[in-house]
Parts: structure tokens; sequence; C-alpha cells
């Protein structure tokens, strides 16, 4: 057995012999202290970890800095000095305010890590190509949206998002308050770097507030999570607009029941609101945590205020947020609303070529294709409101997770690629640190009468049941085209390839098709193939010649036992995916 005495420094446990309890009890052991002025392990830990997750992408970094800009590879150097010691110092400082100022040494060395990686890499990528022209076609009051931007894409490094109707994208697709907010730097910096300047700059002030916002021992979590893993930053370099929804996102979904408490919103509510409403107007995923923050919001307003004035308040809060959004899209829409409302929806409706690591690979990766594609998307859609639906009616359950489950939908999406799931992340962890489960126990639920225990559990898989048959359809339909292939190989630099591909298709289903093709090693799909002979739509149940040539005029084949080559024919209406292996070149041509 154990007993607890007092002491003027902590509380200290005794334990005394459990095979003679009449014997007097030893001398005192020091085998555990509850936290007075010393910090608590867990807070060491974090530090340590934080710390210990800024050398991730350094020698990267440090590599190319001594190769083009040696000044700043000794910054990089004095950071890992900076690293040294703070690993050193979590593990030794006495104090919590000690441990505090460590944790401020460690955000400061990832914040300078990040600049050296800044000032090493603002090219951008496609978002943050598109990002920047539309914020230098607002400085000459050119229109944004509906504008196609082709030769932004001219180089390797800047992608393009190609659709299963064998085009692609060339406009931008994204809310306007980040080119809004990259327009002033456009005018000072003609590059990307005016766009990739404004998410950079974006990511460090979100992650300082973020640390300011949390508790002591959760402030070097937010550190490693913003910037020391390495995964944020990059998105940052690549001028990605969700970058600005996830910083105005922050102060929303810290400790977000305490919105409205007591039935006012308040200057801080007004202001959560206006963030919220702003993130909407940056980047699309925003919109996804907008129904699960409001279904939480009125459960613990209501349960607190009851449904009348809770309703009051959350109608206010929405109120604010949309007139916030509406004002950063209001010029564009006025300018050309059938545009600009095509623009915004662009991610939505586009139909992209498939791509990500959600279980669309079932039928991208692994089998020979699905005539129901569309399945995935209707997956998604059905999950995403069953999620909701059990937000609505399990909150205390789930409340805490309400940052978590919006992201969830993606995974089940035709675009299912990591950045959908981990650039919300310190959105996870700012809910985890601020919103326990027990500032949701009063939350306000409807009545299941005789819904208990298991049967809650039945209730809450029947909600997802619909989304997981979709998938199942999807996954376990058949291609739609039958196809045998004919490759003609040639040498090219010494590297055997493909310079055409005569292709047999056949339409096994009911509904008349058309074929776009390209070809995929490992997950990436090139660009288009040329269709030189073959018709544009193959009737249903009907078969076809094509002769395809590759772009550029030759394919190279990749030798060695990888995983291969194949040609994939796509459709977008309805979206459909066909896979065939490209065979080998003879070994003559190799």
């Amino acid at each position: 057995m154990a007993d607890t005495c007092p002491t003027g420094t902590g509380t200290w446990t005794l334990r005394r012999a459990a095979t003679n309890p009449t014997a007097p009890p030893p001398a005192p052991t020091r085998l555990f202290r509850v936290p007075g002025g010393g910090p608590q392990q867990l807070h060491r830990g974090m530090t340590l970890v934080a710390t210990i997750s800024l050398f991730i992408g350094t020698r990267a970094a440090w590599t190319n800095a001594m190769a083009s800009r040696p000044a700043v590879a000794g910054v990089i150097s004095v950071c890992y000095a900076s690293i040294l010691v703070c690993a050193a110092l979590s593990l030794l400082v006495r104090s919590r305010r000690a441990l505090t100022r460590v944790d401020a040494v460690v955000l400061m060395t990832a914040v300078v890590l990040v600049i050296c990686g800044y000032l090493l890499d603002h090219a951008g990528t496609d978002e943050g190509v598109l990002t920047a022209q539309a914020a230098n076609e607002i400085l000459h009051g050119r229109p944004v949206y509906g504008q196609p931007w082709p030769w932004l894409f001219d180089t390797p490094r800047v992608g393009i998002t190609k659709t299963m109707s064998g085009g692609a994208d060339y406009t931008y697709g994204y809310p306007p308050l980040t080119a809004l907010l990259a327009a002033p730097v456009h005018a000072f910096v003609h590059s990307t770097a005016a766009a990739t300047l404004v998410t950079t700059a974006a990511l460090l002030v979100s992650s300082v507030l973020l640390w300011f916002l949390l508790p002591a021992p959760w402030r070097s979590a937010a550190t490693a999570v913003c910037l020391g893993f390495g995964l944020l930053p990059h998105y940052a370099y690549d001028g990605y607009p969700a970058i600005t929804a996830l910083a105005l996102l922050i102060p929303v979904v810290v400790r977000w029941p305490a919105t409205g408490e007591g039935g006012r919103l308040g200057s801080g509510g007004v202001l959560r609101a206006a963030c919220l409403g702003s993130a909407c107007a940056a980047q699309q995923l925003a919109w996804f945590l907008v129904p699960f923050l409001l279904i939480g919001l009125y459960a613990v307003r209501r349960g607190e205020l009851g449904p009348r004035r809770a309703l009051g308040v959350t109608a206010r809060y929405t109120a604010t947020a949309a007139l916030t959004c509406a004002a950063a899209n209001a010029y564009f829409a006025v300018e050309g609303f059938s545009a600009w409302l095509h623009g915004v929806l662009l991610p939505l409706d586009q139909k992209a070529i498939l791509h990500g690591q959600g279980l669309m690979g079932i039928s991208y990766y692994f089998t020979d294709g699905s005539s129901r594609l569309d399945y995935y998307s209707y997956g998604s859609q059905l999950l995403l409101l069953g999620l909701l639906a059990a937000t609505l009616l399990f909150v205390r359950r789930l409340g805490p997770a309400l940052t978590v489950l919006p992201w969830v939908a993606f995974y089940l999406a035709i675009r299912s690629q990591d950045g959908y799931f981990l650039l919300m992340t310190p959105l996870w962890l700012a809910a985890a640190a601020t919103v326990p489960a027990a500032v949701l126990a009063t939350a306000w639920q409807p009545r299941l009468p005789r819904v208990a225990g298991r049967a809650k559990a039945v209730l809450a898989g029947g909600l997802l049941a619909p989304a997981l048959v979709c998938v199942a359809i999807a996954a376990a339909s058949p291609p739609p085209l039958r196809m045998s292939l004919s490759p003609r190989f040639a040498t090219h630099h010494a590297r055997a390839g493909v310079t055409a591909i005569d292709v047999r298709a056949v339409n096994t289903t009911g509904t008349a098709l058309s074929p776009h093709f390209a070809s995929r090693t490992s997950q990436g799909a090139s660009n288009w193939w040329t269709i030189a002979s073959g018709p544009a739509v193959l009737a249903p149940h009907a078969s076809a010649e094509y002769h395809v040539k590759p772009a550029g005029g030759f394919r190279a084949l990749p030798g060695g036992h990888g995983p291969g080559t194949y040609l994939i024919a796509v459709t977008g209406t309805p979206m459909t995916i066909t896979t065939v292996h490209i065979p080998a070149a003879p070994s003559a041509i190799q």
C-alpha cells in the first residue's frame, strides 16, 4: 500500500512493505514528485522532440546553401549549435520559466531555419505561380478568373492539373484573398516570390501566434508541427494558398467552445468569425471545416443558453464570417460572376485526373481500372455527410476531434493526396491542447430514445456505411475498355522506348466513351498522348483501332525490375480508367 505526506516542497510517495503491513514505515524514498516549481517531464519531452525535429531537412538546406549562398550556410551552422544547446538545456533546466525560455529559443531557431529555406527556394510550383500571376493581374486591373495562362507551365518545376476529359487547367482556381495579399508585394517583387513570400510569412506568423496561444507544455509541439518536421514550410515555399487559410483558422480553432460564451460574441468572437470568413476567402479547404465548427458551436452554446439564444449567437457568428468572405470576393464577383463562380468551384467540379494515397489507388495502381470512378466521389460526399450527422448526434464524444474529421472524407476522393490531410495538422494540435473533452460534457445532443451502448456504435456505423458501399462499387467494377497493345519501339540517346502504340479497344459498357491516353510509371501520369487515328467517341459495345503517340514523340521505358510502364485510357463522363502494361522493348532494341 502507499501513503502520501505533504512536505514544504511537494508530495512524496512512501511505500510500505506489502508482506508486513504492521511494520513501521521505512524512510521516505523519492519516487515521484508532483509538479510544484519544476517543469513536468512531459514538457521536457515536448521541447526535446521539437528540438530534434529541427534536424529534418536542415542538412539538405545547408548543402544547397554551401553551393549557392555560403552566408546562409553559415547561419544554418549557427542553428545547429542552437539545436544542440537547446537539446541539452531541455533536460537540464530546473524551473518552468527556464524551460519556457528554451521553448522560445527553439521557436526562434525554427523561424531562422525557415527563412533560410525560403532564401534558398522561393520559386514556387503551380499554385504559387498561378497566385503570383493573379496578383499581377489585380495590379493592372485585369480579370483574374476564367483567364488561361498556359505559358506559366512551360518549366518542368511547375506541374499542371490534367483533367479526365483529356485537357488541363490553366486558370486560377482559388478564392482571391492570397492573391490580394500578394498584389502589393508583386509591385516590388516581380516574380513568383511575391506569392511565396506571403505564404511563408503567413506560416511564420501563424506558428508564433499558435505558440503564444497554447499552454506552455504544448508550445514546442506547435514549433515541431508547424516548422520543425519540414512539411508545411515546403508548401509555403511553393506558394500554396492553403497556408494562408491555415494561418487564419488558428485563432478560430484555439478554445473554440468559448466563442459566444454567455450569449455574446464580443470583440473576440467577432474577430474569430472574421478570421473564419477570411480563411474561406483564401482556400477551399477551409470550407470543409465550417459546418463541423458550426455544429459544435451551436451544441455547446445550446447546452449553456438554450435553443433560442444558442441559435442567435451561432447565426451572428455565421453572418459575420459570411460577410467577411463576401467582402473579399465582392469585386471579382461583380467583375464577372460566372467566371468567378467557376473559378472558386473549380477544384470541386474539374474532374481532375486521379492522384493521391487514398482508396482511389485501388483502381489506379492495383487493378486494371474501373468503369465507375464516380462512386469514389459519391463515397467521399456521403462520408462527409455521415461524419456531419455523427458529429451532430454525438458531439460530446466527437467534438474533440472536430478539427480532424473534415479531412477524413478526402481519403475516399478521386484526388486524395496527402496535402489535404497534413496542411491542417496544426489545427489538430490546437484542438488537442485547448479543447479537452470535459468542456463538451454539457453540450446539447439530440435525444435518441432506447439507443445506448452498442446501439450507438451501430447507428454511427450506419451513417458511414453508404460511403463504404460506394467505394466497394468503384473498386470492384471492371475497366470499361478491353485493350491490346502493339508498341513501336526505338532507341533515343541509348535509351529504349516507345514512339507509338497501336491500340485495339473494345467498349464493354453500354455507354459511349471518349477515351484519352497517357502513360504512367509509378504514380504520376504523363502528358496526354496524341491520337493520330481512331474515333473520338467509341460507341457502346463497339471496337476500334487507335494509333497513339507520346508527347514529344518518344517515351522512354525504365529498365531493370521496376514497376514498368502502363498505358492508361481515361474518360471524363462517366469517369473511368483502363490500365494496360506496356511490354518491355525487345533485347535487340535495349
